[in-house]
């Protein structure tokens, strides 16, 4: 082996070891940085019970309390004692006393314009995640509202705006309106999931691109404390997630369709085009479905349940009790019995008693600031 073969080798060696620890010195750089990214020792504000987020102003579940378990299914299709809604107890804290620098949700009592009431229920701060959204000067709604409209959606979560008018109050986005300040928001949480790393990461991105478009500069919220709100407002999603049914069984024949059609009608339920069987509430909502447990295609059912969803109903509207009430008339209509799911009869005080832990619920709810049947409830076990 030749002088130059030897000193090439060496060369080349020396070359490797070079790339060598370069490639672990860039590795060693990379991992401190996911490191300080992804570090425990940030203040997460959703952990400690009954305190105000001290970074994003919102108010926070206890997680101990909103972890505890339910006692029942989520879904609950009879209306037996043991399926009523659950009893732990899971609660939000206030709301931050700088809250109402950032969203109109602070506004003093019975002083907020529609305008204003309508963008607190866009984005709201206990069960969205606030994007304030500096903008560079005034903007006009129309020239806004076509880049806003690119992120609506991130994975199954709506995203919405409001904009600071001119007038000084947080309204809705529109046409003609001028806003001197936006402030967007991802709902936390839906019945099915919480929002996850992967949809905050798109979201950023999104948000990112958008705000370059129209000339804003967005404020990014820390993901570690988004994702533990987020897990923390699904466990108490979850765990409020009650439906309750009562059934009712033929004493006889099973019932022809075609008849219980004109019995349902006379009774007052709406048959949707999707094919539910709804009673109307009066005004465009319902209090409650009614399903025969059988195809379209089939003539006969010996079966039918009525369906509460009891965190989208009001208390005020009693649908507990209209549900049973309507069960009643049905039972003299058709010649039923109310029963359980084991087909065992529903007596009178089991009723009433399931009448109470809907009651203690409704508190739970209440308790929770997100009252059954609310805009805030509605949006969350959408």
């Amino acid at each position: 082996m030749t002088d130059l073969q030897l000193s090439l080798m060496a060369a080349g060696g020396v070359f490797i070891v070079g790339v060598f620890s370069y490639n672990k010195w860039q590795e060693h750089k990379a991992k401190k940085s996911v490191e300080r990214a992804f570090s425990s020792d940030h203040d997460d504000v959703l952990m400690r019970a009954g305190e105000a987020p001290q970074v994003r102003q919102e108010p926070s579940f206890s997680s101990d309390e909103a972890a505890a378990p339910a006692r029942g299914p989520a879904h609950a299709p009879s209306a037996a004692p043991e399926h009523a809604a659950g009893q732990h107890a899971a609660g939000a804290a206030g709301a931050g006393a700088d809250a109402a620098t950032a969203t109109p949700a602070a506004a003093a009592p019975g002083h907020a314009s529609p305008e204003a009431d309508k963008a607190t229920s866009l984005v709201d701060p206990l069960i969205d995640c606030l994007l304030p959204l500096a903008l560079e000067g005034a903007a006009r709604g129309e020239k806004i509202l076509p880049a806003l409209q690119t992120l609506r959606m991130v994975g199954n979560k709506p995203v919405h705006y409001i904009g600071l008018a001119v007038s000084g109050e947080w309204e809705p986005i529109v046409h003609g309106g001028v806003y001197t300040k936006l402030q967007g928001g991802v709902q936390l949480a839906s019945r099915s999931t919480a929002l996850n790393e992967l949809e905050y990461s798109e979201l950023v991105t999104r948000l990112r691109a958008m705000a370059d478009e129209i000339g804003a500069e967005p404020e990014i919220p820390d993901m570690i404390e988004v994702m533990a709100e987020a897990r923390n407002l699904h466990r108490f999603v979850a765990g409020h997630d009650a439906q309750l049914g009562v059934n009712l069984a033929s004493n006889g024949a099973p019932w022809s369709i075609v008849t219980l059609l004109g019995a349902l009608e006379k009774q007052g339920f709406d048959l949707r085009p999707d094919g539910r069987y709804v009673m109307p509430d009066g005004e465009g909502g319902h209090l409650f479905t009614l399903s025969t447990n059988v195809t379209l295609a089939e003539e006969t059912t010996a079966r039918l349940t009525l369906l509460l969803d009891v965190p989208c109903v009001a208390p005020a509207r009693d649908g507990f009790g209209a549900m049973v009430a309507c069960a009643k008339s049905l039972v003299g209509r058709l010649d039923a019995t109310i029963v359980d799911d084991y087909n065992q009869p529903l007596s009178d005080a089991a009723l009433a008693e399931i009448a109470g832990q809907v009651q203690d619920f409704y508190t739970e709810m209440n308790d929770a600031d997100i009252p059954a049947g609310s805009t805030r409830a509605l949006r969350l076990f959408s």
